[in-house]
């Protein structure tokens, strides 16, 4: 049986993510079946090209926090793309309680 790229396992939850809400790093590794891999997670959330469509700006660290500082340019494009979903962001963190997506 062929195993599918550990990349490809976080594609696909990365692409299940709806709009609305936020995921951790963790969280995305454990849907992907990769426990305990949210530094994977991350490494290959930061080799995405520019112009993916995955939605990475939906994953913060488990704190609620965007990861990029806030005054670079991939932390504003990140809160910036949040605000359009209506997920509020405050003092670069997001409410987990509020905005963490529970998939079935």
């Amino acid at each position: 049986m062929n195993e599918v790229d550990p990349k490809q396992r976080i594609y696909a939850v990365l692409a299940a993510i709806p709009k609305g809400v936020v995921v951790s790093y963790g969280q995305v590794a454990e849907l992907a079946g990769l426990p305990r891999a949210a530094r994977l997670v991350g490494r290959t959330l930061s080799a995405l090209p520019d112009d993916t469509q995955l939605p990475w700006h939906r994953v913060v660290n488990a704190s609620g926090k965007i990861s990029m500082p806030s005054n670079s340019p991939g932390g504003m494009q990140q809160k910036h793309r949040l605000a359009l979903e209506n997920v509020l962001v405050v003092d670069g963190r997001i409410s987990l309680k509020l905005f963490r997506w529970q998939p079935q």
